[in-house]
């Protein structure tokens, strides 16, 4: 039995697939980011359109430092390109932007840019758009397990107050809700240290598209897919509570 679901409130997309986007047209990796970045633009723009809550993106991880420092480079730059030109317009559609992330290693001019978006649209009330920058999952759920453990320490915190949803309260991602749909764009099937605790029972959708090429038609297609889905959180199906 299918049971329609609704709208999703929160999409998380793993944007993958620029460099091989970019190697298979005979260009730079660096041209598949540029690329890559106005798709963003064009997402989260169809995302308050579709009446999305919280549009989480996943633009680059703990581990992707050790990539080659001219890539890096291309996608610090085209980052901090991107919010100086799309600030004024997430003000004016009244998007809230926030970063998930460690902030150490990051650089200055970088850490400015991102702060200075938050900032500035902290107020808004529309569409949510999480930026993962400096991103990754067991680096995060460490983070929270050492504050808890301080929070231990100094009293401040009963070990019998310690359960799922006080362990949630101290990731980076307080406040929002979790993950209905998680997609991961180039036919990749796997999570890649992303929102590990958040994504426990969202649905997994792997388009073969690469993100470059996946456009508004592309979300869409994966929220008639999460439509169609039965969500059981580890219970009985609806077709199955008279078997």
């Amino acid at each position: 039995m299918r049971v329609d679901t609704g709208t999703p409130r929160h999409i998380a997309i793993i944007m993958d697939g620029n460099g091989r986007w970019a190697r298979e047209k005979k260009l730079p990796r660096t041209m598949g980011h540029r690329e890559g970045i106005k798709r963003v633009k064009e997402i989260v723009r169809a995302a308050g359109e579709l009446g999305l809550k919280v549009l989480t993106l996943f633009a680059f991880s703990t581990e992707n430092w050790t990539r080659p420092k001219n890539e890096v480079n291309v996608l610090l730059r085209s980052l901090v390109v991107f919010l100086g030109r799309e600030l004024n317009a997430l003000i004016k559609d009244n998007v809230r932007f926030l970063w998930i992330g460690r902030r150490d290693s990051v650089p200055g001019y970088v850490l400015k840019s991102i702060e200075e978006a938050e900032e500035k649209t902290r107020h808004n009330s529309g569409l949510t758009v999480v930026l993962a920058f400096n991103y990754g999952a067991r680096q995060e759920i460490v983070d929270a397990l050492k504050k808890i453990g301080k929070d231990l320490l100094e009293h401040s915190l009963s070990l019998d107050s310690v359960d799922e949803d006080l362990f949630s309260s101290y990731l980076y991602t307080k406040g929002l809700p979790d993950p209905d749909l998680l997609i991961r764009t180039s036919g990749e099937m796997r999570l890649s240290n992303f929102l590990l605790w958040q994504a426990s029972y969202a649905e997994l959708y792997f388009p073969k598209k690469y993100w470059p090429d996946f456009k508004k038609e592309d979300l869409v297609k994966a929220i008639r897919f999460y439509k169609r889905r039965e969500r059981r959180f580890g219970g009985i199906g609806a077709g199955e509570k008279n078997n």
